[in-house]
């Protein structure tokens, strides 16, 4: 009996163990199922990600680096602004070297060069460095380029000089009288001597009301032989500057020659002095006016008005 009871015993012992072991296998093996599709999960989301970073060394996909419109319009943005920063340093130096610029109107849409003739006009010979001096080898050249520039509109003199060669301000004024371009003479100041042609070879001329012009005979520094040849070769220069301001103002010859040889006016030279409004009346200039009216003449003549 002992010996079936036993039995018994451990048969049922025995098939609880395999239920048991059986359910806890069930189990294990779910948990197993369960972890490896975890960890499929996760290396499948572990190679995807490895998917989207980028090679080390690579760029991404997707950055494409920056945009060549953006980098021209950089590089003309900065090469513009070289290109006005030289305009302006080359614009301040030929104020400085040699009394010009150029005037532009944005609005008008013109170009107006502007020079200045200033202190004494320089011929073939330098005069001492403390003189304020306008050099006919730079006014020359100038007036060449103006002349061939398709940009430039006008020209505009304006002029405060003492005269000086006689030779380098006719060149001067008959360079300004040749010009294609409008021009506009201003005389500031004085415009004495030589002065006078260079004053009336633009097409239009403005004195403002303070300003003086004296007319006066040819006068020579250095020594002068006294013969008559010498004295012919005075009445043939000044009668060239006598020509020259007769052809471009409204003043005759005659009228112009008695001014010259005035005696009454000039304690210590024979000539005229005439002030403003004087130098309109008498024929030579054809208005008084300033700086407005000059500018407004010009952009008139040049069609920009």
């Amino acid at each position: 009996m002992g010996y079936v009871k036993s039995k018994e015993y451990d048969s049922g012992m025995d098939s609880n163990f395999d239920k048991n072991f059986y359910n806890h296998n069930e189990i294990d093996a779910q948990n197993n199922r369960s972890n490896n599709r975890n960890t499929n999960s996760n290396l499948q989301e572990d190679v995807e990600d490895n998917n989207k970073k980028p090679d080390k060394g690579s760029k991404r996909s997707n950055d494409k680096g920056p945009d060549p419109d953006s980098v021209d319009n950089n590089d003309r943005k900065i090469q513009q602004e070289k290109e006005q920063k030289e305009k302006e340093e080359l614009d301040d130096d030929k104020i400085r070297q040699f009394g010009q610029t150029t005037l532009v109107n944005e609005q008008r849409k013109s170009k107006i060069h502007l020079l200045s003739v200033i202190g004494e006009i320089e011929g073939h010979e330098c005069l001492p460095q403390h003189n304020k001096t306008t050099k006919y080898e730079h006014v020359l050249p100038q007036l060449a380029a103006i002349e061939d520039s398709a940009d430039i509109d006008g020209l505009l003199i304006l002029i405060n000089t003492v005269g000086g060669d006689v030779e380098a301000g006719l060149a001067i004024a008959e360079m300004i009288a040749s010009l294609s371009k409008p021009t506009v003479s201003l005389v500031l100041g004085g415009s004495h001597s030589i002065g006078v042609p260079l004053a009336v070879s633009s097409n239009y001329s403005y004195i403002v009301p303070t300003a003086t012009m004296i007319v006066h005979p040819v006068r020579m520094n250095g020594t002068v032989i006294g013969v008559s040849q010498t004295f012919e070769y005075f009445e043939r220069i000044q009668d060239r500057i006598l020509s020259f301001i007769v052809n471009h103002s409204k003043i005759n010859k005659e009228t112009l020659k008695g001014l010259m040889l005035n005696t009454s006016q000039l304690a210590k030279d024979v000539g005229s002095i005439l002030v403003g409004k004087e130098a309109v009346e008498k024929g030579i200039i054809d208005e008084v006016g300033g700086i407005k009216e000059a500018l407004n003449k010009l952009y008139e003549l040049s069609g920009r008005s």
